[in-house]
């Protein structure tokens, strides 16, 4: 049996995707999957070095990894009429200049962010220390990623959604956003990589079907930061149907992405998401 390194962020969405293989509901009879856990932009850089054979990814870093990364249609995260959001103190006017935090230098809301506020001076934290560098003063705004959406200091209001921010570039208003997803390295066999997107996918799917026992079990192991509600809430958001397999939508809001990243400069090459998912159908022309 062959050895997988699969890496997945702390967050709770991920967390309850892989959950079903970690708790053996799931599994291959060719692989056995290794998982390691870590925040979001650390990952995005471990691919950069191609450390994981899978590996979570925000989908802002894709197009600096595809040559050797292939992506996976589950896993996936996407924003529909929420996402990201730009925080700031009450009262605070920002000017153009204003300093920021952001989550990572890779990371999805980091690209649309520069492209709104080309004139912002960035600095980069773990999303978990974005609030409270905006309290202290330490920065004039930071934008809240993953469970930090949910609540944060009445000191702070919402400046703008990254969501808005979407909506004025994609053109096509059926787009959701594209946040994160899956990739995994094209130099493993591509039975092998079929057989971990099966898997993965296999995983999502008894997760989502099984959310109210595995949501228990997440909270009562403490291996949530969120409690019972609030889990329920970021579930439905990141963690939901549409997470299963990346569908035609999804698939062209990632294009979009891609193209927009390209149009302003951040990409060196315009990529297309089609052309780099895994050929599944390569087994069933095999067994025809």
């Amino acid at each position: 049996m062959k050895n997988i390194s699969v890496a997945h962020s702390p967050d709770a969405d991920d967390i309850f995707m892989y959950s079903a293989i970690n708790l053996g509901w799931v599994g291959s009879e060719i692989l056995r999957f290794n998982s390691k856990a870590d925040d979001i932009e650390t990952l995005n850089k471990s691919a950069l070095r191609g450390e994981f054979d899978a590996s979570a990814i925000s989908f802002g870093l894709y197009p600096f990894i595809w040559q050797d990364y292939a992506l996976l249609r589950t896993a996936v995260s996407f924003g529909n009429g929420y996402g990201p959001k730009l925080i700031k103190k009450k009262g605070v006017n920002l000017k153009p200049n204003f300093k920021v935090a952001l989550s990572g230098e890779y990371t999805t809301n980091a690209l649309l962010f520069k492209i709104a506020y080309p004139n912002a001076r960035v600095i980069y934290k773990n999303f978990l220390d974005i609030e409270s560098a905006v309290l202290s003063g330490e920065v004039d705004a930071g934008v809240l990623i993953h469970e930090s959406i949910l609540e944060f200091s009445s000191e702070l209001c919402v400046e703008r959604e990254i969501w808005d921010i979407w909506c004025e570039l994609r053109g096509d208003e059926s787009l959701p956003l594209p946040l994160g997803g899956m990739a995994i390295r094209r130099s493993l066999p591509l039975t092998d990589a079929i057989e971990c997107e099966r898997v993965l996918t296999k995983a999502v799917k008894i997760a989502y079907d099984n959310k109210n026992l595995l949501s228990k079990m997440l909270l009562e192991r403490n291996l949530v930061r969120v409690d019972d509600k609030k889990l329920e809430i970021y579930l439905n958001l990141y963690a939901n149907d549409s997470s299963i397999s990346m569908d035609e939508t999804q698939i062209k809001a990632l294009n979009r992405l891609f193209e927009i990243g390209f149009e302003r400069g951040f990409y060196s090459a315009l990529i297309k998401a089609e052309p780099n998912l895994i050929p599944s159908e390569y087994l069933k022309s095999r067994m025809s």
